[in-house]
């Protein structure tokens, strides 16, 4: 595998679902953190090397994907009680501006929609680097996370605890692990 040079850098890519993760993680019972992912979104970027701020994703999540690795669990998630996933079938963030830090450090401000509640978030972004892979494609790599207030989206289910507190934090952390490929021209 070789690195890739910067011009190559600017183009259309598109995320590979196999070696990316879109996930959260939300303390349990004041005392743990639960993990989990969506198994199952669509993502496309602009990435524009010489000029970071005309760069922007959008990613479609399938909501009913979502993956806790307890059945039970996961079933909730899908309820009224947090994100009615029978009504609102896809989580949705969409871009609307990227600011380079850094060399390897990027915010993506942007619209988050869950529920359809829509609100603004800024992810910070690390540029974890760049190849040609096996199957000659450009391939990038990013990594960032965000932590949020799950009630400002709606999904607000709790259950108190006898000794105080509640069950489900409100603050989540999101996470992303991207692997994306530039498409190829036409």
């Amino acid at each position: 595998m070789s690195t890739v040079t910067t011009p190559e850098l600017t183009g259309t890519y598109t995320l590979d679902p196999t070696h990316s993760r879109i996930g959260f993680v939300a303390r349990h019972a004041m005392v743990t953190k639960v993990r989990g992912s969506f198994n199952d979104f669509v993502g496309t970027a602009y990435l524009d090397a010489s000029d970071p701020s005309k760069s922007w994703g959008k990613v479609n999540v399938q909501a009913a994907s979502i993956d806790t690795r307890n059945a039970d669990r996961d079933g909730h998630l899908r309820s009224n009680d947090f994100f009615d996933m029978e009504t609102y079938p896809e989580i949705v963030f969409t871009s609307t501006s990227v600011e380079q830090v850094d060399a390897e450090h990027f915010n993506v401000k942007g619209d988050l929609t869950i529920k359809g509640v829509t609100k603004p978030v800024t992810v910070p972004f690390e540029f974890t680097g760049q190849v040609i892979d096996p199957w000659n494609n450009v391939r990038v790599g990013l990594e960032g996370s965000v932590t949020v207030n799950r009630k400002d989206w709606g999904v607000s289910w709790n259950a108190p605890l006898e000794a105080g507190g509640i069950l489900v934090s409100e603050k989540i952390t999101l996470e992303f692990e991207i692997s994306a490929t530039k498409n190829q021209e036409q």
